[in-house]
């Protein structure tokens, strides 16, 4: 499989929802827009649901990995990100994608440049593609350690 170069951003149209594309841009909409409620509408309502960063650690559970957008959301740092380089695999009434994520965390002055492997797997629901898994890891180390000291100094 030849992962897709062309990047997600959220800005893409998101049709009916019914593809695991339209799912993937429906998160990156929620994401770069700050909008909670289609955030929550992507996401599995759930306490099967996992999410793994390198800043929040493991979230288990809706109401635990909502807390860690409504902290984006409302804070002061700008974080935007896209996501590039992936490949969607469907099995069934789930799908998964693997790809990496592109982007700027900005703070005050302070800009930093994100390079983050992700997955995401998806699983259907009452017709719809919603969110059940996440994980995202900063690709190099010092990137890590600058893009963790900045957002806690916040």
């Amino acid at each position: 499989m030849i992962p897709t170069q062309e990047a997600i951003t959220g800005k893409e149209e998101q049709g009916d929802l019914l593809s695991p594309y339209e799912a993937l841009v429906q998160f990156y909409c929620a994401f770069n827009s700050c909008n909670m409620v289609m955030m929550a509408g992507n996401w599995a309502q759930s306490e099967d649901i996992a999410m793994d960063n390198p800043l929040g650690g493991i979230k288990r559970g809706w109401p635990a990995i909502r807390s860690v957008y409504e902290r984006i959301f409302s804070g002061p740092a700008r974080v935007y990100v896209e996501y590039f380089d992936y490949t969607i695999h469907e099995a069934g009434q789930m799908f998964y994608a693997v790809g990496r994520e592109r982007g700027t965390f900005s703070l005050a002055d302070e800009s930093i440049e994100l390079a983050i492997r992700t997955s995401r797997i998806f699983q259907k629901q009452d017709g719809r593609w919603k969110q059940v898994h996440h994980h995202g890891s900063i690709e190099e180390p010092h990137l890590l350690d600058r893009y963790q000291k900045a957002v806690m100094k916040k």
